[in-house]
């Protein structure tokens, strides 16, 4: 079993990489989904999502995102799979404790001024409204930890170039895995 966990500020480009990835054989699982669902069976309002992933880390624990991923892992028979929107060491330890040696960390970076505008243009119902409403939700992801994560990665694609160049890179990286294994890149 092979786990690329994706982690990355949003609208560094998380969606470019699981999309590639499934190209590449993955199974994909997205925790913001996973909140998405829980959140939504709870009731809670759509613009609230954060704030609701928030309560339900202090209530059940830091890491409870990545357990209820690995609920559906644990459901499922995949082989190489990505999971997306890791935000703590919480949930990286959740994931190692799970997975092992066959867990590799990967971040996406962007600049804030590139992932702002990116934020905006794909009109995402969560799509801030100001740059303001960015700079809180920055804050809010870099108090979960995000940083920390980020910092820990295993390997790092920055997606400041073209759409192309960025592609490139992730299949690249995607190729590399598949040929060298987790250990060699």
């Amino acid at each position: 079993m092979l786990a690329v966990v994706v982690t990355g500020m949003p609208g560094a480009g998380k969606e470019s990489v699981v999309k590639r990835a499934g190209a590449h054989g993955f199974s994909v699982y997205r925790m913001g989904d996973v909140v998405r669902d829980f959140a939504e069976r709870s009731s809670a309002p759509s613009e609230d999502v954060g704030r609701y992933a928030s309560v339900e880390r202090e209530t059940n624990g830091k890491e409870i995102w990545a357990r209820r991923v690995l609920d559906r892992v644990n459901r499922d028979s995949a082989e190489k799979m990505v999971i997306d929107g890791c935000r703590s060491d919480f949930e990286i330890a959740a994931f190692r404790e799970h997975f092992g040696e066959n867990m590799f960390l990967l971040a996406v970076h962007s600049s804030p001024k590139t992932r702002y505008e990116r934020l905006v243009t794909r009109g995402r119902a969560d799509a801030p409204k100001d740059r303001e409403e960015f700079d809180e939700r920055d804050r809010r992801e870099l108090e979960w930890g995000l940083g920390r994560v980020i910092a820990l990665a295993d390997h790092m694609i920055v997606n400041e170039g073209t759409l192309e160049e960025f592609l490139k890179s992730i299949d690249d990286f995607f190729e590399k895995l598949s040929y060298s294994g987790i250990g060699n890149l």
